[in-house]
C-alpha cells in the first residue's frame, strides 16, 4: 500500500531518477509505514486514509539510505541485498533520486485524509523528525563521532540515535493519533522506546549477522573502531537492553487495549528479526 503511493506518484515519468527512486525502495520491510498503518487502526481511521502518509515516511526513509550510502558518507556497495544506487547508477543519479523521494515524502504526508489542520501538525512534525534535530542532526553526530578525539559515551549513543534512527520511527508511531487528534503521548513513549531498541538490535545484527542475510555490509563498526552499544554493553547487555525497551513499548500501549496488539507484535519482532 505505501510502496504503491511512491510507485504510483513516479508512474510514467521517463528517465532513471524515477527508476532509481523506485529501485530505492524496494526490498523495504516497510516497517514506519506499517506504524503510520498500525497506529491509525487504533483509532478507527480507514488504512486507506492513512495510506499516504505511510507511503511518504517510506519515500522519506528510503531518501535517506541513499544518501547515506553514499561515498561522502557511509560509502556502502550493497543495500537490501542489491547494489546501492550510486552503484547501480552513478552518484548523481543518487543524490537527485534522494532529493526527490524527500520532495516526494512531503507532499505524500499533506495528502493524508485527515482535516487541513493535522495534516498541518503531520508536515511540520516530519519537517522536525526529518531535519537538524531529528534525522539529518543524528547522522551529522554519527559522521563526527569517527574522527573525534574520545568514543562516544552510552548517553552520547542514546541521544545521537535518538535522532538517526528514532526520530522517523517515533512520527511514524503518534501519526494515527495526530490523524485522529488524539493525545499523541502514550504512542510517542512506545515510538522512543522502539526505535531505540531498534538501532541496539542493528548494532547486535552488525555483529552477528552475515551480509547475505542482512542485506548490507556487517562489522564495519567493529572495523572502524565505533562505539555502539554492543561495545559499550556487550554483546548479551545489548540483547538484555533491547527485550527492556520493548517490553517498555508494549506496556506503553495498555491504554489502547487489544486494539494495538499489532503494534506490540511489531516491537517484539523489532528484537528477532535477522536484518
Amino acid at each position: 500500500m505505501a510502496f504503491g503511493q511512491i510507485r504510483h506518484a513516479t508512474a510514467g515519468v521517463p528517465g532513471t531518477v524515477a527508476e532509481a527512486m523506485r529501485y530505492a525502495v524496494e526490498g523495504g520491510k516497510g516497517l514506519r509505514a506499517f506504524l503510520v498503518i498500525e497506529s491509525a487502526r487504533v483509532f478507527g481511521i480507514d488504512p486507506d486514509h492513512a495510506a499516504p502518509a505511510a507511503g511518504g515516511i517510506e519515500a522519506l526513509h528510503a531518501y535517506s539510505l541513499v544518501h547515506d550510502d553514499l561515498p561522502c558518507m557511509d560509502d556502502d556497495d550493497l543495500r537490501r541485498g542489491k547494489p546501492t544506487v550510486h552503484r547501480q547508477w552513478d552518484e548523481t543519479t543518487a543524490v537527485l533520486a534522494g532529493d526527490a523521494l524527500q520532495a516526494l515524502a512531503f507532499q505524500l504526508v499533506a495528502e493524508t485524509a485527515c482535516t487541513a489542520a493535522r495534516r498541518l501538525d503531520l508536515v511540520l512534525g516530519l519537517a522536525h523528525a526529518a531535519g537538524l534535530r531529528g534525522m539529518v542532526g543524528g547522522q551529522a553526530l554519527d559522521i563526527a563521532a569517527e574522527t573525534a578525539s574520545e568514543p562516544l559515551t552510552l548517553a552520547d549513543i542514546t541521544a545521537l540515535q535518538a535522532g538517526k534512527t528514532g526520530a522517523l520511527i517515533s512520527w511514524s508511531c503518534t501519526a494515527g493519533a495526530v490523524m485522529a487528534g488524539e493525545s499523541p503521548q502514550p504512542l510517542r513513549r512506545y515510538g522512543d522506546a522502539l526505535g531505540l531498541a531498534f538501532q541496539i538490535w542493528d548494532d547486535v545484527l552488525d555483529v552477528e549477522g552475515d551480509a547475505e542475510t542482512v542485506g548490507k555490509a556487517v562489522g564495519k563498526d567493529d572495523a572502524r573502531g565505533k562505539a555502539t552499544f554492543v561495545s559499550l554493553l556487550g554483546l548479551d547487555g545489548a540483547k538484555r537492553r533491547a527485550a527492556e525497551l520493548v517490553h517498555e513499548a508494549c506496556t506503553s500501549l495498555d491504554v489502547y487495549g487489544e486494539r494495538a496488539e499489532c503494534l506490540r507484535e511489531a516491537a517484539r519482532f523489532v528484537i528477532s528479526r535477522r536484518n
